[in-house]
């Protein structure tokens, strides 16, 4: 008899506000994506806690009342963690783990946990590590607040404090050593890119879980990992790829987020180079998601972070297989017509058209709907990119190479 094998999800709660700068709304998209990162990293959430504030508290981050009543909760229904959609101050977390005593997170932590757990290469790992140690360093102190409850006893004899220096100086070591190996590693993909020659570069960029791995292996007949969680993908894939007569290396980068930590930002620095260097971006958009206009913001505020907002960019609208709007019956005079009604035409006639022909494509990646149409947009501005680079191609633009030499004739 094959035993199947039995997955435990911690339970888990996760909490977030409703502020000034964050109505109900937005806060409801942020913890359903909240839900699917802890999803993904292994965990159930059971209840979802929110309070109005006009901003957090800066001891506890909610109110003493919303926490009576998540304590009440947590112990009534055997909660392992509880989860904060936002990042939590160094004394935040100690207030809160100190009431709690069960696993404190938020969504830094989150994510940063998810990236360990995805990490396959040592260069990938290294990446994490050095972000989990950015982001753990200022937190050593609320480590060590299990101490405080167990005075004296074998192996509670010490130091105190001084234990907290010098775990601050280890991590501090760490993180030196990790900079400098990340260092090593980045002059190596460097001297990597540079010998890729003057080949044009095309990057998929979005955000995670829109189908950039899947368009990956669709378009260049790859292997990278594809799964229906978020960030699938860490380590940057570059395959050579060639459509019709033209070749070029397509990249396939770590998927971005809202909320994206800022350790992560700087610790990929390299995986995010790829980006900075290409020469044309394939902006990949899950038309699916509900949330798929918010999703192009926040990809296009990273674009501007890393300064690679200015690049060629064809906006690729996938899943249209799975798009549905959300229905409204004609006879309904009551409910205001709102963009969630939109069919895929009605979208295309919006902002979407003022993209421009060239530069706004839809596809699904999973079922090649499409899709030669896809290729032959890809071609062409990769085409006009190879162009300029190498003018004198007779055997690529023997139309373009005629008439150059005429001019210089």
């Amino acid at each position: 008899m094959i035993e199947k094998e039995i997955i435990n999800f911690e339970r888990t709660v996760i909490v977030g506000i409703v502020t000034q700068n964050q109505d109900e709304e937005k806060l409801n998209e942020y913890l359903d994506e909240l839900d699917f990162l802890t999803f993904t990293a292994g965990g159930e959430v059971i209840k979802r806690f929110s309070q109005k504030m006009d901003k957090p508290n800066p001891k506890t981050f909610v109110g003493t009342g919303k926490l009576e009543e998540i304590a009440s909760y947590i112990k009534e229904n055997n909660i392992s963690t509880i989860i904060f959609d936002d990042e939590l101050t160094p004394s935040q977390q100690k207030n809160i783990t100190k009431i709690f005593d069960i696993k404190v997170l938020d969504r830094t932590n989150l994510i940063l946990d998810i990236f360990a757990q995805r990490a396959q290469t040592s260069y990938a790992r290294t990446q994490v590590e050095l972000a989990q140690c950015i982001y753990l360093l200022p937190r050593l102190s609320g480590m060590w607040t299990h101490l405080e409850r167990q005075r004296g006893g074998i192996g509670m004899r010490g130091p105190g404090e001084t234990e907290i220096e010098t775990d601050r100086r280890i991590v501090r070591d760490r993180i030196a050593l990790l900079k400098d190996k990340i260092k090593a590693i980045d002059k190596q993909m460097a001297t990597q890119r540079s010998n890729r020659g003057a080949m044009v570069r095309v990057a998929l960029v979005g955000y995670t879980n829109v189908g950039k791995s899947t368009l990956m292996n669709a378009v260049g007949k790859s292997d990278v990992f594809v799964e229906n969680k978020l960030f699938a993908t860490l380590d940057t894939t570059v395959r050579k790829t060639v459509i019709k007569n033209l070749p070029f290396l397509l990249s396939d980068t770590v998927g971005f987020i809202r909320k994206l930590p800022t350790q992560l930002i700087d610790s990929f620095k390299s995986t995010l180079d790829e980006v900075r260097e290409a020469d044309l971006l394939l902006h990949v958009v899950d038309i699916s998601h509900p949330e798929f206009e918010h999703h192009i913001e926040s990809v296009n505020q990273i674009l501007k972070d890393i300064k690679s907002d200015d690049k060629p960019t064809i906006m690729v609208f996938n899943k249209i297989d799975a798009y549905k709007p959300a229905y409204l019956a004609e006879d309904d005079l009551m409910t205001e017509r709102e963009p969630k009604h939109y069919s895929l035409e009605e979208w295309k006639k919006t902002w979407m058209n003022n993209v421009g022909e060239k530069n706004a494509l839809f596809i699904s990646a999973t079922d090649k709907l499409n899709f030669e149409e896809f290729r032959e947009k890809v071609y062409e501005a990769v085409r006009e990119i190879h162009i300029t680079r190498f003018p004198y191609n007779k055997f690529l633009y023997p139309e373009y190479s005629e008439a150059v030499e005429k001019d210089e004739a």
